[in-house]
């Protein structure tokens, strides 16, 4: 049992950070990380190596964090059709950049939040996501880039002028996580 909880210290601080980012509640990220783990010691037979248990942390705790947003929406969601009327309304006055962008990033919906969070929080490679969260690497490819399109229009329609680069949204899913 001491081997396992040395496990559990090494990699509960990403797992948790993870689930984190993409629920945007503490409360739920740590029963979320519980529930990992708890899976981790039903399955540990089957971890291959260190690189594989670090591979199946992320697998594990996407989906069961995904599965979550899917069962309980935090966000209401719209239709692009409804969203020109959404875009009438004022503007929430908001001078941090980034902190705006972890906003917006929190209300992706769960399958391009977590491609997001894993391309610039994590660093992975499109091909790398793709394994990971069992979708086409162009399904992958096209996840980024309407999220990206997505989080640009979204600046735009709140009147932030501004060129959205890696390095800003990098921050901005690091940072999501600490906003709730």
């Amino acid at each position: 049992m001491g081997a396992f909880s040395a496990l559990v210290r090494k990699h509960q601080r990403s797992v948790y950070s993870l689930a984190l980012r993409m629920l945007c509640d503490r409360q739920g990220a740590e029963d979320l990380a519980q529930e990992v783990f708890l899976q981790l010691h039903r399955n540990l037979s089957a971890v291959q190596s260190g690189t594989h248990l670090v591979f199946w942390l992320r697998k594990v705790t996407l989906h069961r964090a995904i599965d979550r947003l899917r069962r309980e929406p935090r966000y209401e969601t719209t239709s692009l059709e409804e969203a020109d009327t959404l875009a009438s309304e004022p503007p929430e006055p908001d001078p941090l950049l980034q902190r705006r962008l972890a906003t917006l990033i929190g209300q992706l919906a769960p399958a391009p939040r977590a491609v997001l969070l894993l391309r610039y929080q994590e660093d992975l490679e499109p091909t790398t996501i793709a394994h990971t969260l069992g979708m086409s690497i162009n399904t992958v490819k096209s996840h980024l880039k309407r999220s990206l399109a997505l989080l640009r229009e979204r600046l735009e329609q709140a009147g932030i002028e501004a060129e959205l680069d890696t390095l800003q949204v990098q921050r901005a899913a690091r940072r999501n996580g600490s906003m709730t």
